[in-house]
């Protein structure tokens, strides 16, 4: 295998398409109205440029919006308490929303690999939810356990990829977990100074 196709597989490894939903549905997600502003459109591109996609991109309001749609029903199987709700979730999706599983090169532009969209030029949404639940569908089988979940901040609604072992994740960042725990600190001090 030469440089570029280490790269390439590099770039669409599972656990990074899997990080590339929980980064998508974390830019998609939140309360925005219908219609995207240009500056929602150009971080929904920034992400995808983040995660190997390459320009022009052609990404347009109507594309992200119908994307939120789709990051949606991906936050679902993130929010999965258990491995079965997530594996129910996931399949649910998949026989809603992909196709069977095809073997694409891009046009010779990449190496052969699996896809559950319909074709190579499928709408960004389409697109999202087969990338994504193929990816997450390996994690589960792979692992047993929920792909990821959200994080447990109140303050926060983000999405995370669990890896590893060990205690589950809890968090979607460091910077949360290091809130959570000073503020918890504080409250447990505050109330033995009552």
């Amino acid at each position: 295998m030469d440089n570029a196709d280490g790269d390439w597989s590099t770039r669409h490894s599972v656990f990074r398409t899997a990080r590339r939903a929980a980064a998508l549905v974390n830019a998609l997600g939140g309360t925005a109205p219908d219609t995207p502003t240009e500056a929602e459109v150009a971080a929904v591109e920034a992400v995808l440029r983040e995660y190997g996609e390459s320009d022009p991109l052609g990404l347009s309001a109507e594309d992200v919006r119908a994307m939120r749609i789709a990051a949606a029903s991906l936050h679902d199987v993130f929010a999965a308490p258990d491995v079965d709700t997530a594996a129910h979730r996931l399949n649910r999706i998949l026989a809603e929303s992909c196709g069977p599983v095809r073997l694409t090169a891009h046009g010779g532009g990449s190496p052969w690999h699996p896809h559950l969209d319909s074709d190579d030029e499928a709408p960004w949404a389409e697109w999202l939810l087969a990338s994504s639940c193929m990816a997450l569908t390996v994690l589960v089988w792979d692992r047993q356990r929920p792909p990821g979940g959200v994080c447990a901040s109140p303050r926060c609604t983000r999405v995370y990829v669990a890896i590893g072992g060990g205690a589950a994740r809890r968090y979607c960042s460091r910077r949360c977990a290091t809130r959570e725990r000073v503020a918890s600190h504080r409250r447990a001090r505050e109330a033995g100074a009552v």
